[in-house]
């Protein structure tokens, strides 16, 4: 009985060290209050902080602060073949992979439409975006959809999840996806 008794208090106290572990790694980069306060401010800062001219910096670290340590981003596109392919991403490995071209290409997403729902502390948003390279380019060179989970911890807004898909001649983005 001392012996199952001391288990769970060893288990326990593990458990304790690893929720105060994330919560340090979490407020290493402190977020603007701002950017986290509301979920349309979540999604204003995410589209703000990948976007820019090209040879301009991304200010990376802001990014960091928007998502949970174990935020990822995936992305689902179709194969030549027809086959769907998709790639998980830590924010860091966004940034690696993805950094480099957006500083040296100019990219600015924008959100043309957005669906909300919100149960207590977790949110979907289903935001439709259009890419440019420019901001005063006429038209996109890319429209999709990101699937944003976010979650409330009491304090602020994080981002859990960014799931999303371009759209492509075989899948025109639906007229209820583009509207307000």
């Amino acid at each position: 009985m001392l012996k199952n008794i001391l288990t769970l208090l060893v288990l326990h106290c593990g458990l304790l060290f690893s929720l105060s572990a994330q919560e340090l790694k979490r407020d290493s980069i402190p977020a603007n209050t701002e950017d986290v306060k509301s979920i349309d401010a979540m999604i204003h800062s995410l589209y703000d902080v990948i976007s820019g001219d090209s040879a301009v910096k991304r200010n990376w670290d802001r990014m960091r602060t928007l998502f949970i340590p174990e935020g990822r981003l995936i992305s689902c596109g179709v194969r030549q073949d027809g086959t769907t392919r998709y790639r998980v991403m830590s924010v860091e490995d966004y940034i690696s992979l993805n950094g480099p071209f957006l500083e040296k290409n100019g990219f600015f997403e924008n959100e043309l439409s957005r669906k909300t729902e919100q149960f207590g502390s977790i949110a979907h948003v289903f935001s439709t975006y259009q890419s440019k390279h420019k901001l005063a380019d006429e038209k996109p060179f890319a429209r999709g959809i990101n699937s944003i989970q976010l979650m409330w911890d009491g304090k602020r807004w994080w981002i859990v999840s960014i799931y999303w898909t371009g759209e492509t001649p075989a899948n025109v983005l639906p007229e209820k996806y583009l509207k307000q």
